[in-house]
């Protein structure tokens, strides 16, 4: 499965969004537009089912609900977000729909809950036994066991979702920070390694090195190894020397550029469901950055697993194998950010009938924010 579509409402940025997702999604705009909060919407639902999770939890994690909601919201201050997913072709198969606001201590309280399965109900709340005992809205049916058992599919779905965005220092000395389990930022990426079964994670490794020689033509080799004092969990890198054996680095000697592809290529051989990504192209080269559409590309087709990505690169969007619904463009205004799919745009369109034009040509300026030329001038006044 993946998500087809996608409805926010107060959330963060976005008075209203409805979308419907590809395979492969990108997200242009200026910083502060709301392509990080877009991907946060869905990681919430995956924050609500994951285990120590559910809704009081994902809402505390974002400081609470006043923090979330739209600062454009006015008669409507309720939270919504709701997913449709299905394998595409075969139509919807699972929607789910949460709609949340905060009871006068604060507390997150669900104001409603509905699941469908090929357009049949499933669950439908506030019910009955939600008006006896309003102590049960605290919680969503998706975080509880006991509740779930009709649409589990969607809970075992949003848990094979992952999102990556590498923090190379964390890499390099998670000492100094907090390590949690399957961490977004790579604070735990060594350890990941190291708990993948060993004939696996060496046909991954083998796989990203080969792909890594590319970007890193000195690399030779990567293993992954624990310190025999500490136990503590290294990857280490052969590089072309000189003198046989004496190229060995630790990641604490690995550029930016290389754990983060690093980090980029294991995540997309890491898991089945949906992968979110926020700004790939940190880093790394241009002439790398312009490739990595037909990695995705690669995998949805071969592994059928959908990645979403914010960027701001236009050598992501030169590759002329993505589609204009791909792409969805990001404009910030007093009432909230608008959200518009390229396909639906009409100069985009056009523009693109010149073969010497490419998308990122046509959309980075779009998503420019106005006067940014001023910036040039700073400290002249």
């Amino acid at each position: 499965m993946r998500i087809l579509r996608l409805r926010l409402e107060n959330w963060r940025n976005f008075r209203k969004l409805d979308i419907n997702l590809q395979k492969r999604v990108f997200f242009v705009g200026p910083n502060a537009s709301g392509k990080s909060n877009i991907l946060d919407a869905i990681r919430f639902l995956q924050d609500v089912v994951s285990e120590g999770g559910g809704l009081r939890e994902a809402v505390g994690r974002r400081q609470g609900v006043s923090k979330i909601r739209c600062l454009a919201a006015r008669r409507q201050p309720d939270v919504a977000l709701s997913v449709e997913l299905g394998e595409g072709g075969n139509g919807v198969e699972w929607s789910y729909r949460l709609v949340f606001n905060q009871d006068n201590r604060s507390r997150p309280i669900v104001k409603e809950e509905r699941v469908s399965n090929s357009g049949g109900a499933v669950l439908s709340r506030p019910d009955n036994e939600d008006e006896q005992d309003r102590e049960r809205l605290a919680q969503t049916h998706l975080e509880q066991v006991s509740a779930n058992k009709e649409f589990r599919p969607i809970v075992s779905f949003l848990n094979s979702m992952r999102y990556l965005h590498i923090v190379p220092q964390l890499i390099r000395d998670p000492h100094r920070y907090q390590v949690r389990e399957r961490d977004f930022y790579g604070s735990d990426f060594l350890e990941q390694l190291v708990r993948t079964p060993e004939r696996r994670r060496e046909k991954r490794l083998a796989k990203i090195t080969n792909a890594l020689r590319i970007a890193v033509p000195q690399l030779k080799e990567l293993k992954v190894v624990r310190d025999p004092t500490r136990g503590t969990p290294h990857l280490e890198g052969l590089w072309k020397h000189w003198r046989p054996n004496a190229g060995w680095q630790r990641e604490d000697q690995f550029s930016d550029g290389t754990l983060r592809l690093l980090g980029l290529l294991w995540a997309l051989l890491d898991g089945e469901g949906p992968l979110l990504l926020e700004e790939p192209e940190l880093s790394l080269h241009s002439g790398v950055v312009q490739h990595i559409p037909k990695m995705f590309a690669h995998i949805a087709g071969r592994r059928g697993r959908q990645v979403i990505v914010s960027t701001h690169s236009a050598e992501i969007l030169s590759d002329r194998s993505i589609a204009l619904d791909e792409v969805f463009l990001l404009r910030p205004g007093p009432e909230g950010t608008d959200v518009t799919c390229a396909k639906d745009e009409e100069e985009i369109r056009i523009l693109l009938e010149d073969k010497n034009i490419t998308l990122g040509d046509v959309v980075i300026p779009k998503t420019t924010p106005q006067d940014s030329d001023q910036l040039g001038m700073f400290d002249q006044q």
